[in-house]
């Protein structure tokens, strides 16, 4: 299976939420779970096939949700499940932890046992969003003993380790309809990478980890700080390392695998966001030198030469060009927009 996503509203509303219940069973783990929304129950789920993980992604209103000794006698896929709340607020308990949770919190729960739920939802908060990334338990190189400090406490997501996995799991599950299974073979060992990457860094015990997580988790560190900081001028491969407490040679290895170096990552990213700008109708008073320098190219000449050298257009014509496009479009309400303009374009080309 590849990717999978369901909507009850696809159903009769007295089925949806038997179906919902058990699409959770069969991608999560048996649960007992009630809601006072069950006779017009509103929620989705999907499914991501990762190789050895797996990803659920699930809306849901106001539920309870209980593993007893009981469900976990009947079946158990021994995982530990890493959540990540989207929206909504939850509460989940189990050994004797129990924390709150908000959007942008990770917990995580073992299936092996008990554990509670409570979701909540109103006008104020609305329903629960979630991605659930299942984690078999043999493939996690930490002490259980550690992890179980873990379970059932919640872990912000707004910096760090918490905030590089968050992004990645979104980036995943957002590109989920057009992975190949080559792709999400390998996403699946660079998240099983990052997680445990995650746990041990909040556990202190980065020691238990291969060398390819620890290597996985400092290459998401540095692709989320080359991004934060593209407007530094000072921003140099050198500048990377010395953040990150490591060696210019390492930097460079572990871009070893990419396509593309440090310094190039850096140049590519940096005239990425110069194009959305130049392309920006909130910035179209904005001259394009300081387009440029706003994002770390503060040389004009090198601006130009790079921008055409990779787009095949210099700044000021890309500029142009979606000026033109943006009012053709407000013109003729959507129609015939990339006909015309590139009739124009050539029009106006020819005419000089």
């Amino acid at each position: 299976m590849a990717f999978t996503e369901f909507d009850t509203a696809e159903l009769p509303a007295e089925y949806r939420f038997d179906w919902w219940r058990e699409v959770v069973a069969r991608g999560v783990a048996p649960t007992r779970i009630t809601s006072d929304h069950a006779a017009d129950f509103a929620g989705s789920a999907g499914s991501l096939d990762l190789g050895r993980l797996q990803i659920t992604t699930m809306s849901f209103p106001g539920l309870r949700s209980e593993r007893t000794a009981g469900l976990i006698r009947r079946s158990d896929p021994e995982t530990y499940e890493l959540t990540l709340i989207l929206a909504g607020a939850m509460v989940v308990g189990q050994g004797r932890n129990e924390t709150r949770l908000r959007a942008g919190d990770f917990a995580m729960w073992t299936s092996s046992r008990p554990y509670n739920g409570h979701a909540e939802s109103g006008p104020v908060i609305g329903d629960s969003r979630a991605i659930i990334l299942h984690l078999p338990r043999a493939l996690v190189p930490l002490p259980e003993a550690k992890i179980d400090r873990l379970l059932a406490v919640g872990i912000p997501t707004r910096s760090g380790t918490g905030r590089v996995l968050a992004q990645f799991l979104g980036s995943v599950v957002h590109e989920a309809p057009v992975l190949d299974a080559t792709e999400r073979e390998r996403l699946g060992g660079t998240s099983l990478d990052l997680t445990t990457g995650f746990l041990a860094h909040h556990l202190d015990a980065q020691e238990y980890l291969p060398p390819e997580a620890r290597h996985a988790m400092l290459l998401a560190r540095v692709d989320r700080f080359l991004r934060d900081n593209l407007s530094d001028t000072r921003l140099t491969p050198r500048a990377v390392a010395a953040q990150h407490h490591i060696s210019v040679r390492l930097l460079h290895h572990l871009f070893r695998g990419r396509d593309e170096s440090v310094a190039a990552t850096i140049r590519r990213l940096r005239l990425e966001r110069c194009r959305a700008d130049l392309a920006d109708p909130r910035l179209r008073a904005m001259p394009v030198q300081d387009i440029g320098a706003r994002w770390g190219l503060v040389n004009a000449a090198t601006f130009n030469r790079l921008f055409r050298t990779t787009f095949g257009v210099t700044p000021g014509e890309y500029q142009r060009a979606s000026r033109m496009k943006a009012a053709l479009f407000a013109n003729d309400g959507g129609g015939r927009t990339q006909q015309c303009c590139g009739q124009c374009e050539t029009r106006r080309r020819s005419e000089g």
